[in-house]
């Protein structure tokens, strides 16, 4: 298949996934269901700019918990969570974790900038990848998609759809892994898995990351 057509039908798939989280299939109560092993993720081939125009990979914050979102403002579902991202960023945000709010908005910096700006989004970082390509790279099936990483780089877990992320339950797995040492891969918190429309979400998100 031609690259171009299978990134259109990535594109048009990540549109339809998106209308198809309604507020209706928002799940309460969220945990993440950590993997039994961590995945290894392609950290230095996920390549994007940040507000400034500097060319970044996801290697650049190694060392640090990560909560990659991925994301566009004409997705109703993630207008809806970036203000709790945002708080979560103000909450946690430092030398051990980090939000990437990856954005694939093919207007770029000046997209979600505007954005930012109309909706009071003040902790949050601008990142960018107008290319989209991060969808074919970590095997994205729609937006949000939001994937955590531990301080290894390796992926813990991943959900798709969008949740309130400075609830306190959500809060207390990423602290979980922040004090985990960053030299050692944390043993994975067993949690309860709720039983609801989430789960399917879940479970069809769930599929590991190519390996570097």
């Amino acid at each position: 298949m031609h690259p171009l057509i299978h990134r259109l039908r990535r594109v048009g798939m990540a549109l339809a996934l998106c209308a198809l989280s309604s507020p209706a299939t928002w799940a309460a109560g969220f945990t993440f269901t950590p993997y039994p092993n961590a995945h290894t993720l392609p950290l230095s081939q996920v390549t994007f700019e940040n507000g400034q125009g500097k060319p970044m990979t996801l290697a650049d914050f190694k060392g640090k918990v990560v909560l990659l979102n991925i994301w566009a403002t004409w997705c109703p579902p993630c207008v809806h969570e970036m203000p709790t991202l945002d708080k979560l960023q103000k909450l946690l945000g430092g030398k051990n974790f980090a939000v990437v709010p990856l954005s694939v908005d093919k207007g770029g910096i000046y997209t979600v900038k505007s954005f930012y700006d109309d909706n009071f989004i003040s902790h949050l970082p601008i990142y960018v990848d107008p290319t989209t390509n991060v969808l074919d790279t970590l095997s994205i099936l729609g937006t949000p998609t939001t994937i955590l990483i531990n301080k290894q780089g390796k992926e813990i877990a991943r959900t798709m759809g969008p949740e309130d992320w400075d609830q306190p339950a959500v809060i207390a797995q990423i602290k979980h892994y922040m004090a985990a040492p960053a030299r050692s891969t944390a043993k994975p918190q067993q949690q309860a898995r709720t039983v609801d429309t989430h789960d399917t979400r879940m479970a069809a998100a769930t599929t590991p990351a190519t390996p570097e």
